[in-house]
């Protein structure tokens, strides 16, 4: 078969966050730009991931206030779940984001988008399905997929992963998930709420990312709504079946389910690339990258969860503008100083930037205070009958923000602010001495700043001070 010669000024490959955006600015820019895309448009996060999930919880959310308030006075009743319109409610939002994702949108921006395969042939060739393609600049950004753990028995039960839970129009009866991660907790607070059993599996520890506080929080939660949790339990074998069957740790026993989800983590997707014909370097986690994430090829740039640097859409994104910084502009740009945060979209929430209190204290001994205070002493939160949660900060040497966790309703809308504070290096003094509006839950950020001074500022030699001040007032 003949395939058509083309040439381009950028060859993007992947239409996901990553891929998409930096289509978009090359294009507007006037580069000449040709996408190839195997999938869907969107890629992972609007058709698997971020989107059909968050849609997921928000009905879940939804069918837990249907069962009302009483502490407040507020009588509900159990929650009548169709989980086929649930579906339905799932669907409408992928396809009232999918325009801004589309073919037709990209093309009208100039791009070429090609709905093939794309293999490299050399260093600065790729070939698809009809035609062979030449550019100055390659971005790949083909993301990842749910990783499948070698367990015996597995593989053959064809387990439900984040690409195929969306696809159900009918709650499972009992829903094993086998990962305590996230996407496991996520998913399974929601199908929970929504009226599914789950029992969820980790060998590990529940959210293992984050501060055991903040996880513990959660964990309880979880426990609150019903799920059944198997921490520190390994999977020996799936037998599969009508009836899925997990045979865990521990002390051995056998959970049964109707339905099985694997989400124990997830791989970069390099398969069929042929990255080895264009002198690309890459490992288990992804290509290797340098800080201006170009890989072992230097006119060929990695973006996203394939760059091995994590696995979020904001940080596509942000991958993304630093490639066309720095491949149309030159400038310096430096993917390892990215500070980039991270967000549990369970109730509550947990969202984080930085360093934990372990890693911080791995690096910095004791010249570090971790200051922390409970959504308890937060007006609003009391006002709203919900006081879980709380907000921490990790101080380092020189009065440096190293970390932030806050727990609680909201807490990823306001993680943003941190982000900003590390980012810019803004000093604890100015956030202190910011003024936080009355009665919000963002009042706890301006707190937790002015606790950094609170030991200096009511100390002896302060009071000291301002009695010699008053008597020669």
């Amino acid at each position: 078969m003949t395939r058509k010669p083309l040439s381009a000024d950028m060859i993007v490959i992947g239409a996901g966050s990553a891929g998409l955006s930096v289509a978009a600015g090359a294009a507007q820019l006037g580069l000449k730009v040709i996408l190839f895309e195997k999938g869907e448009m969107g890629g992972d996060c609007l058709n698997a991931g971020c989107v059909p999930s968050k849609a997921l919880l928000s009905a879940a959310r939804a069918a837990k206030a249907a069962r009302g308030a009483p502490a407040m006075g507020v009588t509900g009743a159990p929650a009548q779940v169709d989980f086929a319109a649930v579906s339905d409610h799932v669907r409408r939002v992928i396809a009232g984001i999918a325009p801004h994702d589309s073919q037709e949108r990209f093309e009208g921006l100039g791009v070429r988008v090609v709905r093939e395969a794309a293999r490299f042939t050399d260093r600065r060739t790729v070939a698809g399905d009809t035609l062979t393609a030449t550019a100055r600049t390659f971005v790949i950004a083909t993301g990842s997929r749910a990783l499948i753990p070698n367990i015996p028995g597995l593989a053959d039960a064809n387990p439900l992963t984040n690409e195929t839970i969306f696809d159900l129009t009918e709650a499972p009866k009992r829903l094993l998930i086998i990962g305590g991660g996230p996407i496991g907790c996520e998913l399974g607070q929601a199908f929970r709420r929504l009226g599914s059993e789950v029992a969820l599996i980790d060998a590990g520890v529940i959210l293992p990312r984050e501060e055991r506080s903040a996880a513990a929080l959660v964990e309880a939660e979880l426990r609150a709504d019903g799920v059944e949790l198997f921490p520190g339990t390994p999977v020996l074998r799936v037998r599969p079946g009508p009836e899925v069957d997990i045979v865990i740790g521990g002390q051995v026993h056998t959970l049964k389910g109707s339905h099985l989800l694997v989400a124990a983590g997830r791989r970069p997707v390099l398969e069929g690339l042929n990255l080895e014909a264009a002198g690309v370097a890459f490992g288990p986690d992804g290509i290797t990258t340098d800080r201006f994430l170009r890989s072992s090829n230097r006119r060929i740039y990695a973006a996203g969860d394939v760059a091995g640097r994590g696995q979020f859409t904001h940080l596509a994104g942000a991958h993304a503008s630093l490639i066309v910084r720095r491949s149309l502009f030159a400038m310096p740009v430096n993917a390892d100083a990215l500070i980039v945060p991270r967000v549990t979209y369970t109730d509550p929430e947990i969202a984080s930037i930085g360093l934990t209190s372990e890693q911080a204290r791995d690096l910095y001994g004791t010249r570090i205070r971790i200051l922390s205070a409970p959504m308890s002493g937060n007006d609003r939160a009391q006002a709203e009958g919900d006081v879980r949660g709380f907000g921490q900060i990790i101080v380092g040497p020189g009065g440096r923000v190293l970390g932030a966790c806050l727990v609680g309703r909201g807490a990823g809308e306001q993680i943003l602010f941190w982000s900003l504070v590390m980012s810019a290096g803004t000093p604890l003094s100015k956030v202190a001495s910011s003024i936080a509006p009355y009665p919000t839950r963002s009042e706890i950020n301006k707190r937790l700043a002015g606790l950094n001074f609170t030991d200096a500022l009511f100390s002896p030699r302060t009071r000291a001070l301002v009695s010699v001040l008053k008597r020669l007032s």
